[in-house]
């Protein structure tokens, strides 16, 4: 049995590179994955997030690569900015010293930034795909010389429109190249682009049928939409939460919670679509090194970012569908570590947690919300460990000088101590009592009748629909109609647009719907809540094939 990475063939240049990051013992991925690269051979690879994917690809791409030489010979495609950028970290980690370069490309970054340092000269680039095929339309980026290709969550990638862009990639490269495609699941298109774009891969799957980790333990707990604050408060109190990950539908009610959470004394901050790329990172460092406890996040944080040692996922909203809720808990539970999944559950609701458990095919354990003298009691333990952790460092002179002055006002000690607990108790926030009461009785209620749940949205996503027709329908509700200055004249493609307003807004794919392809111009539907995204991005003019395209509100006369 394999249990260090010297058994994996790596040379001494990358066990020092394993042993500086911190990597101890490689994981299952790594141990098949690593050598079966070193040996050149193509590889599809099923594993779940979070099991050391990246290690996995870039320790035998780095080591084949040998030394830099400054024109691109590794390519690896991410669908998302986020995910691009941890993976070009992790390899700057893993390649310091070996004088390799890696860039990240990717949406919602200035062009010229990354033009510049394409032409400074890299090694490795690492992209988002709607990114990287502007630049080799524009003729900014040279695959020619392409020895190595990585399709890092190739499902997501399909589920957001990216295929499409993945193949015109795919045909700039050399024949002879190796190709390693990573997914946690393989659906049939995923499976055909394999058989296309590969020679005699060896397939290599890590926990295929068991979606969700092992070691997460996961909860739900009743409650009324209108208490579902009361009972995340109450759970943070009483549950050990040394670093959550909060998940909400909207991000104006990420912001809000977030916003919520701080007032009552947590610590918390918020992640979402809304925030500029800096304000992203900003928020993910802390998160990181653990001056925020709480992050609160939108789905847009549940792929793609490299985030260890969380201890708890709260699903604040029910995710859209089964699949969500497993990249979600996926953020937990992570590295053989123990987490927990939470998820607050409205009586209509129900029948989401059934879909949920039939395809994880776990059970998530209903478990009782815990009362006042539960929250009361946990304050009083964090209180006793806080004042016993004071007493054993001792009293000094000036302490005993005001313990004695208060003695001598006549207080007994037993009084003096009262008083302190009631000083330190007051900034406690009110333990909801009648709200506690009421998420008990929510508990009891029979679930509504179980609502009808579809995805015919996003099945048709990228669907070219009749115009007339379109104009008959009008827009589906909960979602908003824009105009795009380029149409089936400029050679446009469903997935194009797709991949624009996704890569640069770094709204999630599903939150496209209808698209209506005209010979001038393009009519698209986005959900409501990620309009406002869009149209800022919009600013810096977006680029579809090389052409900038202009995104606005659709005029009444066209919707």
């Amino acid at each position: 049995m394999i249990q260090s990475f010297a058994q994996l063939g790596l040379n001494d240049e990358y066990l020092q590179a394993v042993e500086r990051v911190g990597y101890t013992q490689p994981t299952p991925i790594q141990v098949e994955t690593i050598p079966l690269m070193l040996n050149g051979r193509d590889v599809l690879a099923q594993s779940q997030t979070g099991t050391g994917k990246t290690a996995a690809f870039m320790l035998p791409i780095l080591q084949r690569l040998g030394e830099g030489k400054g024109t691109p010979r590794a390519l690896v495609l991410a669908p998302t900015r986020e995910l691009a950028k941890q993976v070009a970290d992790a390899t700057d980690a893993l390649a310091r010293g070996s004088g390799i370069k890696v860039l990240p490309v990717y949406g919602g970054q200035s062009y010229e930034i990354q033009i510049k340092a394409l032409k400074r000269g890299v090694d490795i680039v690492v992209g988002t795909p709607g990114r990287l095929l502007d630049f080799i339309r524009q003729d900014r980026l040279d695959l020619s010389r392409v020895e190595l290709l990585v399709l890092d969550e190739a499902d997501e990638m399909l589920e957001m429109g990216f295929i499409d862009d993945v193949e015109l990639i795919l045909d700039e490269l050399p024949e002879t190249r190796q190709v390693a495609l990573f997914s946690a699941t393989l659906p049939v298109q995923i499976q055909k682009l394999a058989a296309k774009y590969m020679q005699d891969a060896v397939k290599v799957c890590i926990n295929p049928k068991q979606v969700t980790v092992a070691e997460t333990e996961q909860r739900f707990y009743r409650v009324r939409e209108e208490s579902k604050l009361a009972a995340l408060c109450c759970l943070l109190e009483t549950d050990e939460v040394t670093s959550g990950l909060i998940f909400t539908r909207t991000k104006a009610r990420a912001q809000e919670l977030a916003d919520e959470l701080l007032r009552r004394g947590f610590s918390a901050d918020s992640l979402h679509g809304d925030l500029n790329q800096a304000r992203r990172e900003l928020v993910l460092n802390r998160f990181r090194h653990g001056s925020v406890t709480l992050m609160v996040a939108t789905d847009v944080a549940a792929r793609g970012l490299d985030i260890t040692d969380v201890s708890h996922v709260f699903n604040y909203d029910m995710p859209a569908d089964a699949e969500d809720y497993v990249h979600r808990i996926g953020r937990t539970g992570r590295a053989g570590k123990k987490g927990i999944a939470i998820t607050l559950l409205t009586p209509r609701e129900r029948s989401r947690m059934n879909q949920i458990q039939a395809y994880t095919r776990q059970m998530v354990t209903e478990m009782p919300l815990p009362g006042a003298d539960e929250v009361q009691a946990k304050r009083d333990a964090r209180l006793m460990e806080q004042v016993s952790a004071q007493l054993l460092a001792g009293m000094n002179h000036s302490e005993k000088l005001l313990l004695d002055k208060m003695i001598g006002n006549g207080f007994t000690v037993n009084e003096i101590a009262v008083g302190l607990i009631r000083l330190l108790r007051a900034k406690s926030q009110e333990i909801p009592v009648k709200e506690l009461m009421e998420m008990k009785s929510a508990a009891d209620e029979k679930p509504a009748v179980s609502e009808r749940y579809s995805s015919d949205r996003t099945a048709a996503k990228g669907h070219q629909s009749n115009a007339s027709a379109k104009e008959k329908a009008g827009v589906e509700p909960g979602m908003v109609r824009l105009w795009m200055s380029l149409g089936n004249r400029s050679g446009l493609r469903p997935g194009d647009i797709v991949g624009a307003i996704a890569g640069e807004s770094g709204i999630p794919g599903k939150a496209i719907g209808e698209i209506t392809i005209q010979p001038n111009y393009t009519l698209v539907d986005v959900a409501e809540n990620h309009v406002k995204s869009v149209l800022k991005s919009s600013k810096r003019a977006y680029r579809i094939k090389g052409k900038p395209v202009h995104i606005r509100l659709a005029d009444l006369a066209v919707v």
